[in-house]
């Protein structure tokens, strides 16, 4: 397990309240989901049966859920879809099953949104994990802050972000 995994682990099981996701991204070219995007980009589909893709991410989301955290992911993605948001799209059925609610914002929806640089991770509105990534879409690592002035910037750019972006059950692509 890497150290972004662990501190990642770390970070949401002492979360009591809130954990928001925002991705900017239009693709990501991270180890473990470039085999998986390889195969559903030739035809694959996972499975309905969550015996065959559930894992230990969705576990740690489920246990978050059922101790009270509110699990929030946005994306903004740019219209039409890249072929990586399409896979996203058809796969975050997934991560629903585990608890998390998910909204989509067309990018064009979101000029006026002041943004941090990065997509990011916020726990309980103050501990920030900034997700780096490679400018062909490989993970950079992370960082960690807690400057309370950050905390509102990415607590304020989600809001916004969650309010004008459609449930996933309702976003077409």
């Amino acid at each position: 397990m890497s150290q972004t995994d662990l501190a990642f682990t770390d970070l949401l099981a002492n979360t009591r309240r809130s954990a928001v996701h925002l991705e900017m991204r239009d693709s990501y070219g991270i180890g473990e989901e470039a085999a998986e995007f390889e195969a559903w980009h030739a035809g694959w589909r996972p499975s309905s049966e969550p015996g065959t893709w559930w894992n230990d991410f969705h576990t740690m989301v489920r246990d978050a859920v059922v101790r009270g955290v509110a699990f929030r992911r946005a994306r903004i993605a740019s219209e039409p879809v890249s072929d990586y948001i399409r896979y996203e799209h058809s796969c975050a059925y997934q991560n629903i099953a585990a608890g998390e609610l998910a909204r989509w914002l067309p990018r064009r929806n979101a000029s006026d949104i002041a943004l941090p640089g990065n997509g990011f991770w916020l726990f309980g509105e103050r501990v920030i994990m900034w997700n780096d990534f490679t400018g062909d879409g490989g993970s950079a690592g992370s960082d960690l802050e807690e400057r309370p002035d950050v905390g509102k910037l990415c607590s304020t750019a989600f809001e916004a972000v969650w309010e004008r972006a459609t449930p996933h059950e309702e976003y077409r692509i």
